[in-house]
């Protein structure tokens, strides 16, 4: 099976089509969204109705702390309300029709597929949200994963970078950067951690949007960098005349 692993679409229409229209060229078969959909860009209510057909059709739909956000928008004076993640979080949710946000609502924090868990932030306190960006937070990631009969590898979101994690012999994890488009071979009964980074808000320099291809038939790994229309993007960014300017000025930059 090859399963298409995208996380943090972040409402960004352009790069969600890319990323789909991508995975479908290569022969994806199954298609994981590890949360966030919603947040930042202009358009949650069509990815979330891309969404709502993905699982209607058999595929798997997780949830994150931004779609939880356009679900119960924080309200002014709360703590979370001035967190960069709240900023538009009460139009997102105004855009979005009560059925969109049941479907938000209802969405699972972690789920498995074919001995793949799959977390948007981490399998350890996912409702929690932490972030799985060093080796000490991978192994408890991993961990609280692999308590789970059959679960060798945990896929992530949250972090909007692709990073990888191997656990050796000496209990111990190390972590590599891997090389867009190169196949790595990730086979049972060895324990990976992985961050598959954002569809629609990179943040490592290269704005080209992100994503991962799992064959579980051969165990190989590919992360993905696909270029989409980041200017049409940043365009219905400020169009909405309600999400901050730096949502779209960040887009091109990667950042």
């Amino acid at each position: 099976m090859k399963l298409a692993l995208l996380s943090d679409i972040h409402s960004n229409r352009q790069a969600l089509d890319a990323c789909m229209s991508h995975a479908r060229a290569q022969g994806a078969e199954r298609f994981a969204w590890l949360g966030d959909l919603v947040g930042y860009g202009a358009d949650p209510g069509y990815v979330v109705r891309q969404a709502m057909a993905l699982v209607a059709d058999g595929h798997c739909v997780i949830g994150g702390n931004h779609d939880a956000l356009a679900v119960h928008p924080p309200k002014p004076g709360d703590r979370a309300a001035s967190t960069v993640a709240a900023y538009g979080a009460q139009w997102t949710h105004e855009q979005l029709t009560p059925q969109e946000r049941a479907f938000l609502a209802a969405r699972p924090l972690v789920a498995e597929i074919g001995g793949v868990l799959l977390a948007h932030a981490s399998a350890d306190t996912p409702e929690r949200w932490p972030y799985v960006d060093n080796e000490t937070a991978a192994a408890q990631c991993l961990d609280a994963a692999t308590r789970r009969p059959g679960i060798c590898h945990v896929f992530c979101g949250h972090v909007h970078q692709q990073t990888l994690y191997q656990r050796g012999t000496w209990r111990g994890l190390v972590c590599f950067t891997p090389q867009p488009g190169v196949a790595l071979p990730v086979p049972p009964p060895q324990q990976w951690v992985a961050t598959i980074g954002s569809v629609g808000q990179p943040r490592d320099g290269d704005p080209r949007a992100m994503y991962a291809l799992l064959d579980t038939d051969v165990w190989l790994l590919r992360f993905v960098r696909v270029p989409y229309d980041h200017g049409a993007a940043a365009a219905a960014i400020r169009a909405t005349g309600a999400m901050p300017d730096y949502f779209a000025q960040r887009l091109p930059l990667g950042r």
